[in-house]
């Protein structure tokens, strides 16, 4: 089993219905998402220079240009149509169309924004292994455990707009190498992730019936939360306290 799959809701936690599986989906948000990890406090209080900044933003993209590549492999686990056509305006938000821009597109905003190449950005050469490792394994959990857990993965943007908000305002705040033109991710988000996560979550209540399905929908989210967190533990690691791996990304300057 994969490392990050191991953690699991506690045992004497009720799910014996719909509404208990909720409250306890919630209470993983308020304790396990990333909103609460140290490298976020420094990024949205002004606490990092460029390079670091620069560095998250770099790493990050990694993620988000492989969300549609996920949500393409959770489409493909449903024989229901009606769940396919629901996901995939998902690709869409992220890829963009042939006349409109994605929300990959307006991260390479931000990356070119912040002064990195974008050839170098979208080559992913400068990542983290961590990153990379984590992002993939978030692939492989949508693509090997049941589509109820893939669509249950998904819920951290039950708790996604908060942090937005708080990046947006924290971000304009704190850099003066920072201009709303190049957040405009965040403020599309603001939008999309609701009405994401309102699905989802109106889905695991109706197709979790049992206790034990409902425990692997609270599983599912932990392994998410989980994929979130390491990724900023390996920030953290690199580009805070110093310890920058072979082959990454190294701002100007170090």
């Amino acid at each position: 089993m994969n490392a990050m799959t191991s953690i699991s809701v506690a045992p004497d936690v009720a799910l014996d219905s719909a509404d208990d599986l909720e409250a306890a989906l919630r209470h993983i948000g308020a304790t396990r998402y990333h909103n609460l990890h140290p490298f976020h406090g420094l990024l949205h209080g002004g606490k990092l220079d460029k390079g670091q900044v620069q560095a998250w933003a770099l790493n990050r993209y990694y993620y988000q240009s492989t969300i549609p590549i996920k949500d393409a492999v959770v489409i493909s686990r449903f024989r229901d149509r009606a769940t396919r056509v629901e996901w995939r305006h998902r690709i869409s938000d992220h890829d963009g169309e042939l006349d409109s821009e994605g929300g990959i597109e307006r991260w390479l905003k931000l990356t070119t924004g912040l002064g990195l190449d974008a050839g170098y950005v979208e080559s992913t050469e400068g990542i983290l292994p961590a990153t990379r490792f984590a992002v993939e394994a978030y692939v492989h959990f949508v693509r090997d455990r049941s589509p109820l857990e893939a669509i249950a993965s998904s819920l951290t943007e039950l708790f996604a707009p908060n942090l937005h908000q708080e990046r947006i305002s924290g971000m304009l705040e704190h850099y003066d190498f920072i201009d709303p033109t190049v957040m405009t991710y965040f403020t599309r988000r603001l939008e999309q992730a609701p009405r994401d996560a309102d699905f989802a979550l109106r889905y695991v209540r109706e197709h979790a019936r049992t206790p034990e399905e409902r425990r692997l929908v609270c599983n599912a989210l932990i392994f998410k939360t989980n994929v979130l967190w390491v990724q900023l533990d390996a920030l953290h690691h690199a580009y805070v306290d110093g310890h920058i791996p072979p082959g990454a990304f190294v701002p100007a300057g170090q």
